[in-house]
């Protein structure tokens, strides 16, 4: 079994977490922290699903609040993922994802809509292009943003149809598993700059 990314890495998306209202700074940034983040992802299979996860490695992600317009870099680190099966790591890795020629996944977002807010939680759609597998795939992934007193934590989940994105099918005769895999992102981050 094979999965993985996301992503989605996707995932990776999720950063609206840079939230904000009418009286909010017109411009605002946020600084991943990658220790606190995660992207979790699960593969349906004949009688059983595969669970696994990757570490996020880091990223920067900045919205001006005034044209809805965003930027910057969330990057995943494909080598380090796994779902706690050695052999099936190995296939995953090997077959796959080919992480050794495409270690990371890079979700580059571009624009955000949806309700701001400096405080409290909302729902945001992060829109931008992510880069897996030598690939950009255009994404909106929607989004359950949190800010406390400059603390964000944002969560998604999306599908990622990774055969269609030119990844290999780790099916065999015997053993039939899904050709999408359900990717869960989880980042933390803490706001390091609003200016106007």
């Amino acid at each position: 079994m094979k999965i993985h990314f996301l992503l989605g890495l996707s995932l990776c998306f999720g950063f609206p977490l840079l939230a904000a209202d009418t009286i909010t700074p017109p411009v605002q940034e946020v600084t991943v922290d990658a220790g606190k983040s995660n992207v979790r992802f699960a593969l349906g299979a004949v009688l059983h699903t595969v669970h696994g996860q990757f570490k996020v490695k880091g990223g920067r992600v900045r919205l001006d609040v005034a044209t809805t317009r965003a930027s910057g870099q969330i990057t995943v680190d494909l080598q380090s993922g796994n779902t706690g099966v050695q052999e099936r790591d190995r296939h995953m890795h090997n077959e796959v994802l080919e992480s050794a020629r495409y270690p990371e996944a890079v979700f580059s977002p571009d624009r955000v809509t949806g309700k701001f807010s400096s405080e409290g939680e909302f729902n945001v759609s992060l829109h931008g292009v992510l880069r897996v597998h030598g690939q950009d795939h255009e994404i909106t992934v929607p989004t359950i943003v949190q800010v406390h007193d400059g603390r964000v934590v944002a969560t998604a989940n999306f599908v990622v149809p990774y055969v269609k994105w030119g990844m290999k099918d780790p099916s065999t005769f015997i053993l039939r598993v899904s050709d999408n895999v359900d990717v869960s992102v989880k980042l933390v981050g803490k706001l390091t700059r609003s200016s106007g």
